[in-house]
């Protein structure tokens, strides 16, 4: 350990558990790769094709710092509880994964890299069948962005499906003391590269700033949806349907009760706490100190729901950094692994997350129209964020343009 500042623990960035590297070598099928403006994409040809694009779905990656490795994504499409491009596959579906040169940009930019791998899918499809476009947590967002400034240019993308699985329509959430640790490593690091990139800037319903210390809504939240009301909010011509990882009984994380400890580390930054999200003004999220440099902070909020524990997709958000910190040397004391990162009600975006009783609502007793979505499922049990279930995929593949 350095005898002047802590060790830098920021080389972790928190992932969907989709885009979980696996050990060992990661076996992909034969593929085409497409390169696009802004990314790339590979390409699978479903069973029966004979060489031809004829049936195609079209799924973009999701948020992260760096370029997309679709070797990954494909693994956890693949290898985990349901093998969603297999079954695509042998459905006679051709498969294009999209990926991005840089996920954590901007999303109107990588909404280039969408709108270029659509047109080309259209130039190279033999046949007819409409287009299915769509993507996990921040690629349904982006599809969603590109498919609408597409109808606004009077572009035919021929797509008469959209889907978003766990995507955050109404915004995502990351631990405002977590936010803030980022920024109190004393070192440039991936970690705040990560949270203070453009995309997350535009995703995260609060954004803690490390200049001013505050935490808000960011300005790049605020104007990309301003850009996105602008193309109509959504696509018009393709059925918009969405499922959720959380579940829609309302019901939250039944372990994360808000005002508790949920990690204490010791031995480097020693005493730092992050405590789970409670309602109420001036709350301690965190309590954060580093011996060297010298300095300690206490991370506050006000009149935040109790969103840790909100009903939705859950992150290893604790785990991943308790691990790091015991990798490094530190002790930890974990309580609670996992938090809720984007909401049910954001994921079939029926509600806003800012006010405890939306947060929690009980989604089976509403009205399917609240939803901005055409139709949608939430998963039975909560799940992790991005898990890829049986339950979710079958649903989706049942919905696929004929």
């Amino acid at each position: 350990m350095s005898e002047t500042a802590e060790p830098n623990v920021g080389s972790f960035t928190l992932a969907d558990p989709l885009l979980a590297e696996p050990a060992g070598t990661i076996a992909v099928p034969e593929h085409e790769e497409w390169i696009l403006p802004n990314g790339f994409a590979w390409v699978f040809r479903g069973e029966g094709s004979n060489g031809g694009l004829v049936r195609p779905v079209i799924m973009a990656d999701g948020f992260n710092l760096g370029r997309s490795k679709l070797d990954v994504l494909y693994h956890g499409l693949e290898n985990g509880a349901f093998p969603f491009v297999s079954e695509l596959r042998r459905r006679g579906r051709d498969v294009i994964l999209l990926g991005f040169d840089e996920r954590s940009a901007s999303i109107l930019d990588n909404a280039q890299a969408a709108e270029a791998a659509i047109m080309r899918t259209i130039a190279e499809q033999h046949g007819d069948a409409r287009l299915a476009v769509g993507g996990f947590s921040m690629g349904g967002i982006v599809t969603r962005y590109a498919l609408a400034r597409l109808e606004i240019q009077r572009m035919d993308h021929r797509t008469g499906l959209y889907f978003s699985y766990d995507s955050p329509h109404r915004g995502a959430s990351i631990p405002v003391g977590v936010q803030a640790f980022s920024h109190f490593i004393p070192f440039p690091n991936d970690f705040a590269r990560q949270m203070n990139s453009p995309a997350a800037r535009q995703m995260l319903w609060q954004h803690y700033d490390k200049d001013t210390g505050k935490t808000g809504v960011a300005p790049e939240r605020t104007e990309f949806l301003a850009a996105l009301e602008r193309l109509g909010g959504w696509p018009r011509i393709p059925r918009l349907i969405g499922v959720a990882n959380g579940r829609a009984d309302g019901i939250g994380l039944p372990d994360v009760k808000p005002g508790e400890v949920a990690l204490r580390i010791d031995g480097i930054y020693p005493g730092t706490t992050f405590y789970t999200q409670a309602q109420g003004d001036d709350v301690t999220a965190a309590y954060l100190n580093r011996r060297f440099p010298k300095a300690d902070k206490t991370i506050t909020t006000d009149g935040f729901p109790e969103v840790d524990g909100a009903p939705g997709g859950t992150l290893h958000t604790y785990r991943i950094l308790a691990d790091t910190m015991e990798k490094l040397g530190g002790t930890v004391d974990l309580r609670h692994e996992d938090v809720c990162f984007v909401p049910s009600v954001s994921a079939v975006s029926v509600r806003d997350i800012d006010k405890q009783d939306d947060l929690y609502a009980n989604i089976d007793q509403l009205s399917p129209d609240e939803s901005e979505l055409d139709d949608f499922l939430c998963s039975s049990t909560t799940t992790a964020h991005t898990a890829v279930t049986e339950e979710l995929c079958t649903w989706i593949m049942d919905r696929l343009p004929d």
